[in-house]
């Protein structure tokens, strides 16, 4: 028997097609009138819609978030919100926003209501992440969690297919590394399972039927699943390695997530054999990293370092930064064997 302690965080969670149209009725229970709607540049436009659906409500729209969260725009954004009077926060788009969202509530009593576009599943947890002279700095604090999600598979439908993939395979990081967390309990393991099984069978129908809304909410289901593990359990290698690469390196979030998480699979499957059994058998295959280095492969996403902007030159640094300040890890943290890893996603090699 395997003493654990499970916590249930807090969030009221509303899924289905056409979920957006309670936003209103949502922004009212929290008792707010002044919301700010967050988003991305490229997101302006459903921040717009979003901000039309509350009316008088919306105080005004901040447009600029961006990955990593840097402090200068955390700063601006929070800046902005008290300027506006806002007493609430609408997060729409993925895990850039829920982020920028998150850096507001942290110095601030603004309740977040989240409204995903993709799978990133931070709109499930209560971790935060902000981006200072070059290096992330990630935490976690009750007060970011979102008090309300709205998953609506209806705003995933334009998600374009190569971030689909990307993005769903960001969720299936979390899950996977949550089945060999030091804090894993078996709730969790189920849901890690369940959420890996999910995505592994939607990644594939949402590239052949991009715009069919049950292959998307199936999708979403899992991204939720993935999500909700990452929020009860401690982070690991994996996560470590992404921070390291995404926040020092200003690498893209989700496609960073997708090419380590074979070879951080790899470098754990003898410390963790039950987690890397859970994941194969949740993707049908045989080895945990090649399952989870094909799915990513056979459906059109990068599989190296080196095709999404890093420089060898930089892999030194990388290995360095990620021995620092250690995560919890099921196997010791061995700066050669760190390389290593490093090296084969750099080149894209699939796992032994």
């Amino acid at each position: 028997m395997k003493p654990f302690t499970y916590i249930g965080r807090p969030a009221r969670v509303l899924f289905g097609a056409g979920t957006l149209q309670q936003l209103s009725a949502e922004v009212d229970r929290l008792g707010a009138r002044k919301a700010i709607v967050l988003s991305t540049p490229e997101q302006r436009a459903s921040a717009e819609m979003v901000a039309a659906l509350l009316g008088a409500r919306a105080a005004g729209v901040f447009d600029r978030a961006v990955m990593h969260v840097p402090i200068e725009t955390a700063r601006e954004a929070r800046a902005y919100a008290a300027k506006l009077g806002a007493d609430c926060a609408v997060a729409i788009g993925g895990g850039s926003t829920v982020g920028l969202g998150k850096a507001i509530a942290l110095e601030s009593p603004l309740p977040i209501v989240a409204i995903p576009t993709t799978y990133a599943g931070s709109e499930m947890t209560s971790v935060y992440g902000i981006t200072e002279a070059g290096l992330k700095k990630t935490g976690r604090d009750d007060r970011v969690l979102p008090r309300t999600v709205l998953y609506d598979p209806e705003l995933t439908l334009g998600l374009p297919v190569a971030m689909s993939i990307t993005s769903g395979m960001n969720a299936i990081a979390h899950a996977a590394e949550g089945l060999y967390s030091a804090t894993s309990n078996p709730i969790i393991e189920l849901m890690a399972e369940e959420g890996i099984r999910a995505l592994g069978q939607a990644l594939p129908r949402v590239r052949a039927q991009p715009r069919d809304i049950e292959v998307r909410g199936d999708a979403l289901y899992g991204a939720w699943l993935c999500g909700t593990v990452l929020a009860s359990v401690d982070m690991a290698l994996h996560h470590k390695l992404c921070h390291t690469l995404g926040g020092s390196f200003n690498l893209p979030h989700a496609e960073v997530h997708t090419i380590v998480l074979p070879h951080a699979l790899a470098y754990n499957a003898a410390a963790a054999p039950e987690a890397m059994r859970k994941i194969a058998r949740a993707l049908e295959g045989k080895s945990a990293p090649r399952a989870v280095y094909d799915l990513a492969r056979d459906n059109g996403a990068a599989v190296a370092l080196k095709d999404i902007g890093m420089k060898a030159q930089d892999l030194d640094q990388a290995c360095d930064i990620a021995m620092s300040n250690q995560y919890p890890n099921p196997r010791p943290l061995e700066r050669d064997a760190i390389r290593a890893l490093l090296q084969d996603a750099f080149e894209g090699a699939r796992p032994a």
